[in-house]
């Protein structure tokens, strides 16, 4: 496993974190872009905005990288990656796309960020499903009520979160992945918290869709994001709703009204076109440092800064609430007086989130160990 020059990082990519204009423990809100990103923004809008200075090729090749690239994070296979906008597109194409009906029962664990939840409830109503939410234990998931959950009459999905957003429990996805197979139930992921930060091969731990926005932990800006799309998936998932290129023959602009509804063969057939070009090529650029970084070099990098935020807080006497064995990048503490931890956080300028009663504390590749110091001598008073 290698490492990096955090320090160089922040000069480089992060320059206000090397200036010490704050200590942000924040990526599972809001993930700071990279200097390249923002070039790569800038440098693409500038070309829009006088079009013929941006060929079909290279405004088209944009996505082609993002998809390469987000195919090779999660070991995904060429034509399984749909880019979309945000999270909601992949839970929402689940939704409404998988074949349910009266009788079908999608399963649910409590505590679930609100886009793995809402699309459900209203595709129900519609569609005329059932959606079960499994209460959480001690305000933890409850892994043993969901397996007992998936042999109730009609499971047909489990939809859950790979990382709790307010917890930052971690899901044993390889677990319920092997129990849904067994009971032929499928396993729609929100990856949002768990995407960047925590290694996932998808060759290894079946998933039959994972939706994933990009401006937390991939570091991307807002308006990027992506569905995967297991290859059993594609012929069973209707798209929802149609695009104008998830045809195929769709990419041969001379000849648009041969109108053939025959489905791209990929997860492509899933986009919505058009797509916010120029924040999907800052998405590549951010894709591109994570890469560089070494997708485990970042991984250890975060572990060990959660692993200092949990210790020193434990130490001090602050409850920690997630568990050590079940972290990713999220640290959710539990002060006694959690408004006034927030306002001493907040003086000495570290950005974080109160989460359901809770702090939550989210170190990324720029965090350094100064940091986490400055932090919990804050959260401590």
């Amino acid at each position: 496993m290698t490492s990096y020059d955090v320090e160089r990082l922040r000069r480089e990519e992060f320059p206000w974190a090397a200036a010490g204009e704050a200590v942000y423990l924040n990526a599972a809100s809001t993930g700071p872009l990279p200097e390249r990103t923002l070039r790569a923004q800038a440098d693409f809008s500038r070309k829009r905005a006088a079009p013929h200075r941006l060929s079909h090729e290279e405004q088209f090749s944009v996505l082609d990288r993002c998809r390469m690239l987000l195919a090779e994070l999660i070991g995904a296979g060429e034509g399984t990656i749909a880019l979309s906008v945000n999270t909601g597109a992949g839970i929402n194409l689940a939704a409404w796309g998988l074949p349910l009906g009266a009788g079908s029962v999608v399963v649910l664990p409590d505590l679930e960020f609100p886009a793995n939840v809402y699309p459900w409830m209203a595709a129900a109503q519609v569609r005329g499903y059932s959606v079960r939410v499994v209460p959480a234990r001690d305000g933890l998931l409850d892994e043993e009520a969901l397996f007992a959950a998936l042999d109730e009459p009609g499971t047909r999905v489990l939809s859950l979160s790979w990382v709790g957003f307010s917890t930052g429990f971690v899901a044993d996805l390889p677990r319920l992945s092997e129990a849904c197979r067994a009971r032929d139930v499928w396993l729609v992921v929100d990856g949002m918290q768990g995407v960047g930060v925590l290694p996932f091969d998808v060759g290894r731990t079946h998933v039959d869709l994972i939706a994933c926005g990009g401006q937390k932990w991939l570091l991307s800006p807002w308006g990027s994001g992506f569905t995967y799309v297991h290859p059993a998936m594609l012929e069973v998932l209707a798209p929802q709703p149609v695009s104008w290129m998830a045809v195929r023959g769709s990419d041969d602009f001379t000849s648009l009204v041969d109108y053939d509804l025959t489905w791209r063969d990929g997860a492509r057939r899933f986009e919505q076109i058009t797509v916010p070009f120029q924040d999907f090529a800052g998405m590549a650029a951010s894709l591109e440092l994570l890469r560089e970084l070494g997708h485990d070099a970042v991984h250890a990098h975060v572990a060990a800064r959660a692993a200092e935020l949990a210790d020193g807080a434990r130490v001090a006497g602050v409850d920690v609430v997630t568990p050590a064995g079940r972290r990713a990048g999220i640290v959710t503490v539990r002060p006694h007086d959690v408004e006034r931890a927030s306002e001493q956080l907040r003086e000495a300028r570290v950005i974080h989130s109160v989460r359901e009663g809770t702090i939550r504390l989210s170190p990324h590749c720029y965090t350094t160990s100064e940091d986490v110091r400055v932090a919990l001598g804050a959260l401590t008073g």
